[in-house]
């Protein structure tokens, strides 16, 4: 099985990535750790990855669809995979050529993505995640990646889900919604 999650930041996903992964035994991969390890890398491509995630920009279309397909390359994700962060852009939903089975939509506000965020951030600090930098992909979220939701709808895979519940209930909500329709 093949599974997109898509919310804002602080919505969730990779809570709900993770649990996925351990009840359908399928790895969970985060586009942003992907990009987060390169950002760590000695050289001219990390240091630009690091400068664009800090600035709380998009990697270009035309260099994260590679990246992520040739990721996806990799054995482990040949039975199946979670998918959190990619696509963000309706030309990188249009251009993936893998065939997914689900796209997740974990809804959340953004001030309770923001109240999530601040909670995290006391508790383990990233360097991407600044007030400002978050709230500039909260932004671009609704303005690159609220398109694609729409992309996935018209495919009839989309699965809408109320991500400012309990975890446990989020979980068994996407667990049932997967496996009963």
């Amino acid at each position: 099985m093949k599974i997109i999650l898509i919310g804002i930041q602080g919505s969730g996903k990779s809570t709900q990535g993770n649990l996925l992964s351990e009840k359908l035994k399928i790895p969970y991969l985060s586009s942003g750790h992907i990009f987060r390890e390169m950002a760590k890398e000695k050289s001219k491509w990390g240091r630009y990855v690091k400068e664009t995630l800090s600035a709380g920009h998009l990697i270009p279309d035309d260099k994260t669809i590679p990246i992520i397909e040739e990721y996806l390359k990799k054995p482990q994700y040949q039975r199946g995979y979670i998918l959190d962060g990619f696509p963000r852009t309706v030309v990188q939903a249009q251009s993936f050529r893998d065939t997914i089975d689900y796209v997740i939509y974990l809804l959340v506000s953004d001030e309770e993505a923001l109240h999530r965020l601040s909670l995290r951030n006391n508790k383990e600090h990233r360097e991407d995640d600044t007030q400002s930098s978050i709230k500039k992909r909260i932004a671009l979220f609704h303005r690159f990646t609220e398109p694609v939701l729409e992309y996935y709808r018209q495919k009839g895979i989309l699965v809408e889900v109320d991500g400012q519940r309990a975890i446990v209930i989020i979980h068994e909500d996407i667990v049932s919604r997967i496996f009963h329709g």
